[in-house]
């Protein structure tokens, strides 16, 4: 059986068998991690995968998973004491300023800057709320780059915005095309493999030196500043997943 929208999956939710497919983005909200756990276990084929869904919706599940890709020192704040804990490291590495993400927040409406860890700690213990969040050592100096990959598709292009740094293009930024290196274009698809994403949507932060770290990773994401439009790039997705479910 193939599903391929939320209301039939949510009609025939009991008749699924293992080896059934359902393509499209999950959409039970509150209950999206119990179903994907509950179709999994039943041997429901998901595409994109349940991991990439996952992965894409959450800044802290992608610094669990992808932190070896990330900018050194990247590190996951659940609770009080995971701050305290940052304080001693970041102290320790001499690093200043840093970036908190909040956890689901997109366009960089989530993205704060903090002169310290300190300064941090005094403003989150306040709310526990906030929490979980990702809190990243600030770069200075550094090219923002949104690559954009659909099976045999890249293109890359930089953010650019000199009165922000959230590069943020809805608000004020610029673009211009970015040729990748292999090596960018490798990591690129470590990242993908690693998080099972059929086609993605990825920031690199490529710093002055030659480093690159990966920001975030996503299915979705605003095409301002690509060559390609975006009813080209959702038929070449659909594609994708269509293939992967019949094979």
């Amino acid at each position: 059986m193939f599903i391929r929208t939320n209301r039939e999956l949510k009609e025939r939710y009991d008749e699924l068998k293992a080896g059934d497919c359902f393509i499209g983005m999950l959409s039970f909200k509150t209950l999206k991690h119990r179903a994907f756990i509950d179709l999994l276990e039943r041997g429901i084929r998901l595409f994109p995968s349940a991991l990439s869904q996952t992965l894409a919706r959450s800044k802290v599940a992608q610094a669990l998973a992808f932190r070896q890709w990330m900018i050194p020192h990247t590190l996951i704040i659940t609770r009080r004491v995971d701050l305290m804990y940052a304080i001693n490291t970041y102290n320790q590495h001499g690093v200043g300023p840093v970036v908190t993400k909040e956890d689901h927040l997109q366009c960089g409406f989530g993205v704060r800057r903090w002169d310290n860890i300190e300064a941090t700690y005094n403003q989150m213990t306040f709310s526990a709320a906030l929490y979980p969040f990702v809190v990243q050592p600030f770069l200075e100096n550094y090219t923002d780059v949104r690559i954009v990959i659909a099976g045999g598709y890249c293109e890359a292009y930089t953010r650019e915005n000199r009165y922000n740094f959230r590069m943020n293009l809805t608000v004020g930024g610029t673009s211009r095309p970015y040729a990748l290196s292999e090596d960018q274009l490798t990591r690129c698809h470590q990242v993908m493999e690693r998080g099972k994403f059929p086609y993605a949507h990825i920031d690199l932060l490529v710093t002055a030196d030659g480093n690159s770290y990966l920001s975030e990773i996503a299915l979705n994401g605003g095409l301002k500043g690509a060559r390609i439009e975006r009813e080209d790039l959702d038929a070449m997705k659909r594609d994708i997943l269509e293939k992967m479910a019949a094979s």
